[in-house]
């Protein structure tokens, strides 16, 4: 079978489409599909359907441009492929969204008279990395040592890349192991082996690997500036993307959406606002189109930091927006308290007619979130009972700990205590607290001893601190110091603390920490002397027991 061609090439003279050389020539100066497809014809009306050398170089840009269908077509009627041909059909299924096919073709070919070469080989292990087909990935090398292949760089860096994405730290060193086998590595080894250790979450040792590279490109810049980020080492993702600036490296896209998250963490709005002076400098004014990604990053970057007005700025001159997009500026303004412009935006998101902007889970938490703040408590209801019973979205725990924060804050505890009990999962931290916050706000005192009475303290004593400073929260609002006491002794003989407040501001440029109870700081006297002087603190009246916690 071959494929449909509307279009059939014209080519200057009769001589041009005869020889085999000359379609060949065509081939190579190939800049479209459309006209792939006319070579294609002639390839076939002039009988050079045999011709390897030509069909290779039309599978390759078949391949290449993503038309696997096609290629299958002009393959199949080979009589006897060769092993480039036979390659091209391994690299194909490789990429393809049905990698394990590529090592069905592999032994097929391996029947035939062709013979796998170095290509081969590396096309498959590919194809079983993307496919986790680790059993056969593993056959694979064994033929790769057996063949004599080894000191081969190309195989060698798809061997180690196998092993680095198959997942987990003793994958990774095998990974290791290859890459310190091999005779010879360029920067491609070594972004291949660093990425390993990122995707497993070892960045101390991606951080070794890093160290040690000879030569760094922009590849390897990124991956441990993002893999910092995504690993929750926000300072050090920071400091690397400050010293990729300083190497004079190229800051790609990826980079600055993985610098953008960590100012987002850190609430590192100067370093943020330069990023977005730097995209606008490097890629508006040249024309060059932004990843949505970078730009849903840069959203979030100013909702983080608590500048919505600069977040919804970006969010409306965005030519293209995805589901995250949306999502991100809905949860930037509820997680702000700006419960009335989130649910404005999520109301858009509801009316727009493309279907790519249906919102999801994380939609949904951003909306009931934006209620809770508000108050909007018949609107958080409807939200949802709209997403479990019209869109069919099962609520998780986090959607059940909006609700009944919801509740709690606006009075209706027991309804709150109701849908507790009825959820499918069982209940964390957050949605006890939820509970208990709303028992603190309206005085419940009696709902929380019940509340704290079906709660095991003895299970996590880390967990417990959270349940047990809330709970004495709402005995101290209640002024029930005796129970108050209570609990402080427990807490006392359980020998649990509540993990001390954390908080940062940044001062010409630098981010300082500021841990409750902390005496490190070398200016913890006048930081004291000033928090003194702010709260006038009079403790004359209150209770011995009672403390800040």
């Amino acid at each position: 079978m071959l494929v449909e061609v509307n279009v059939v090439a014209k080519p200057s003279s009769t001589s041009c489409a005869s020889h085999p050389q000359n379609l060949f020539n065509l081939l190579e100066s190939c800049n479209s599909i459309t006209k792939l497809k006319q070579i294609h014809t002639q390839i076939v009306i002039n009988g050079f359907t045999q011709k390897n050398f030509l069909l290779v170089k039309l599978l390759f840009f078949y391949v290449y441009s993503g038309y696997l269908k096609p290629a299958l077509s002009v393959f199949e009627n080979i009589e006897k492929p060769s092993t480039t041909v036979w390659n091209q059909i391994i690299k194909g299924h490789g990429r393809s969204e049905t990698p394990e096919k590529s090592v069905e073709c592999y032994n097929r070919m391996v029947e035939t008279e062709a013979t796998p070469d170095g290509y081969t080989y590396s096309f498959l292990l590919n194809a079983c990395a993307r496919s986790g087909l680790l059993r056969e990935g593993e056959q694979v090398h064994g033929r790769v040592f057996a063949k004599g292949y080894c000191s081969n760089l190309f195989v060698q860096t798809n061997l180690v890349n196998f092993y680095a994405v198959s997942g987990g730290a003793s994958r990774v060193e095998c990974a290791r192991r290859v890459f310190d086998d091999m005779p010879e590595r360029n920067v491609v080894s070594w972004n291949t082996l660093l990425k390993g250790y990122v995707k497993c979450g070892d960045i101390d040792g991606a951080r070794r690997v890093f160290d040690e590279m000879p030569d760094r490109n922009v590849v390897s810049w990124t991956t441990m500036v993002a893999g910092c980020a995504k690993n929750g080492k926000s300072k050090l993702a920071l400091y690397l993307f400050h010293q990729m600036r300083r190497a004079h490296v190229e800051l790609d896209q990826v980079a600055l959406v993985a610098a953008l998250s960590a100012c987002a963490e850190l609430g590192d709005l100067e370093l943020g606002r330069w990023i977005h002076w730097y995209i606008e400098e490097e890629f508006y004014v040249k024309n060059q189109q932004l990843l949505v990604s970078l730009n849903n990053a840069l959203i979030h970057m100013y909702a983080s930091c608590g500048v919505t007005d600069e977040a919804y700025e970006v969010f409306k001159k965005m030519p293209k927006r995805s589901s995250v997009s949306w999502t991100t500026i809905i949860t930037g303004f509820a997680k702000q308290g700006h419960g009335e412009e989130a649910l404005h935006v999520f109301r858009r998101m509801l009316s727009s007619e493309v279907s790519e902007l249906r919102p999801d889970e994380i939609t949904f938490i951003g909306a009931l979130c934006a209620c809770s703040h508000a108050g909007l408590v018949d609107e958080g209801r409807h939200i949802f009972k709209f997403m479990t019973q019209t869109l069919g979205i099962s609520p998780t725990i986090e959607h059940y700990g909006c609700m009944v924060d919801l509740l709690s804050r606006a009075g209706f505890l027991h309804e709150a205590q109701r849908l507790i009990e009825t959820m499918p999962m069982k209940p964390n931290e957050a949605i006890w607290g939820a509970l208990l916050g709303g028992c603190r706000l309206h005085k419940n005192a009696e709902l929380a001893s019940n509340v704290a009475r079906k709660l095991t303290f003895e299970e996590d004593p880390d967990q417990a601190a959270g349940y047990l400073v809330l709970l004495s929260n709402v005995y101290a609002a209640a002024q029930r110091w005796v129970d108050v006491a209570f609990v402080r002794r427990r807490m006392v003989q359980m020998g649990v603390r509540k993990p001390p407040g954390r908080s940062n501001i940044q001062i010409d440029g630098v981010i300082h920490d500021f841990v409750a109870g902390d005496t490190t700081h070398r200016h913890a006297s006048s930081i004291y002397k000033m928090l003194d002087e702010i709260y006038k603190i009079d403790t004359r009246d209150t209770p011995s027991y009672v403390e800040e916690f």
